[in-house]
């Protein structure tokens, strides 16, 4: 199949096109700055900007599947406004594009949704871009995950350089909430298998998520375990989070743009709604501590981690 990624340049496209390629997959690649995709994966790549709706046509051309693999958590600018209106308007250009051009099959990656709440802004602006992209083809998967650990995860490496960097690890009070981890390999396998599976018929919405349930608190503490460090924990009464989410994206080095709404998700549990994603799409998961282990070995092959 001729296959199209968008977001080739990130963690999850470059790690996804070599393993398209890998299953005889011709792969396409959509980017507006051609020279930040390196993956060996694409065999070409076509200049535009889902933003501006420049490009799409053409990298939409014979293909057979898209995969839309592009968020905005970048910080606000007056000319691109805020990111959810960034995230939209992408990619209501990107699902005309695949609807004109007649593509058989689109993917999505968005995020975990709360079953017992009103999602976040970044998660309702997640589940906004997952509304649209399932009526951009006959066949349409849109894959909700929680935090993928992986050496090239920003949301992963936050945590890392946050655990890292603090002599003691401050705990408000979503510590106490659960979510499910998962391994970017299976992420990557749920990706391939959505793309090129049969059993996909019609329109799904599917949870992704590793096989541990884990409360956020745990979640930091097993990375300081597996950085072999010593890092008191101080469970905190209040989250003041728009205080406490800019201080922790200047210890981590990260955009506060990403931080902020990353934060503001965690007021109760991301849980999956059901399983359906891994009986169907065949994928076999890996343990937390197996993703996270292999996460640092890999950051570590490229990149020296302080603590260790």
């Amino acid at each position: 199949m001729r296959i199209l990624v968008t977001g080739a340049s990130g963690a999850i496209g470059a790690a996804l096109a070599p393993a398209l390629a890998g299953e005889g997959h011709a792969v396409r690649a959509l980017t507006r700055d051609p020279s930040r995709v390196r993956s060996a994966g694409v065999d070409e790549i076509v200049k535009g900007d889902v933003l501006l709706g420049q490009g799409l046509d053409v990298a939409l051309d014979g293909v057979d599947v898209a995969y839309y693999l592009i968020h905005s958590m970048e910080s606000v600018t007056r000319t691109q406004g805020a990111f959810s209106e960034r995230e939209r308007t992408a990619a209501a250009h990107f699902a005309g594009a695949c609807l004109r051009s007649g593509t058989r099959r689109v993917v999505y990656l968005g995020a975990l949704a709360p079953s017992d709440r009103p999602p976040s802004e970044h998660l309702r602006s997640r589940l906004a871009v997952e509304e649209r992209l399932l009526e951009a083809a006959g066949e349409a998967v849109a894959l909700r995950a929680s935090i993928v650990v992986s050496a090239a995860s920003r949301s992963f490496r936050f945590l890392v350089r946050l655990v890292e960097r603090t002599p003691i690890l401050p705990l408000p009070p979503w510590r106490h909430h659960r979510t499910q981890p998962i391994d970017g390999r299976d992420v990557i396998a749920y990706l391939v298998a959505a793309g090129t599976s049969p059993a996909v018929r019609g329109a799904l919405s599917l949870d992704v998520a590793g096989p541990d349930v884990l409360t956020y608190g745990q979640i930091i503490e097993r990375i300081r375990d597996a950085l072999l460090i010593d890092r008191p924990r101080l469970d905190l009464p209040i989250a003041l989070t728009p205080v406490a989410s800019a201080i922790a994206a200047a210890i981590a080095g990260e955009d506060p743009a990403l931080v902020g709404p990353l934060m503001e998700g965690l007021d109760g549990d991301l849980m999956p709604r059901d399983d359906r994603a891994r009986t169907l799409l065949e994928v076999r998961l890996h343990s937390f501590q197996s993703a996270v282990e292999r996460a640092l070995r890999n950051w570590e092959s490229g990149e020296e981690l302080r603590a260790r």
